[in-house]
């Protein structure tokens, strides 16, 4: 018997006025000077640091602080002559104790499952700093 994947459904609004609303008309004050490649970036790194988050608690870890970046070069592929993502940096920075034994497990299941970064087409390039050590 084939188990039913979760399905997770989101909604978000431009309205002619200008604003983003989601599903439940709360409104994201994002200001003018943000680009749409901006706020993809901004979903990357509260993706994978939700996603960290995740798999830790899942492993009895406690979570600490959390913060991150990215960086995105935009231009022409040579595959299509399209412009899009070709490359993709992410830098993120968590506390969480115990350190688990297996850190590079946890790191690559917080990576595998932000499913921003699994819906890119350029793969992100991940760089941790886990308790202040890199």
């Amino acid at each position: 018997m084939a188990i039913k994947a979760r399905e997770l459904r989101f909604t978000v609004v431009l309205s002619p006025a200008g604003e983003l609303l989601d599903e439940n008309a709360v409104r994201l004050d994002v200001p003018a000077e943000w680009t749409p490649e901006h706020l993809l970036l901004a979903a990357l790194v509260r993706c994978s640091l939700a996603s960290f988050r995740h798999h830790a608690e899942r492993a009895g870890l406690a979570v600490g602080n959390t913060s991150g970046s990215a960086r995105a070069l935009v231009t022409k592929r040579e595959s299509d002559e399209r412009y899009a993502v070709v490359e993709v940096d992410v830098e993120l920075a968590v506390a969480v104790e115990p350190e688990p034994e297996d850190l590079a497990g946890l790191l690559a299941k917080a990576e595998r499952d932000c499913f921003i970064g699994a819906s890119l087409t350029a793969k992100p390039s991940y760089r941790w700093t886990v308790n202040g050590r890199a």
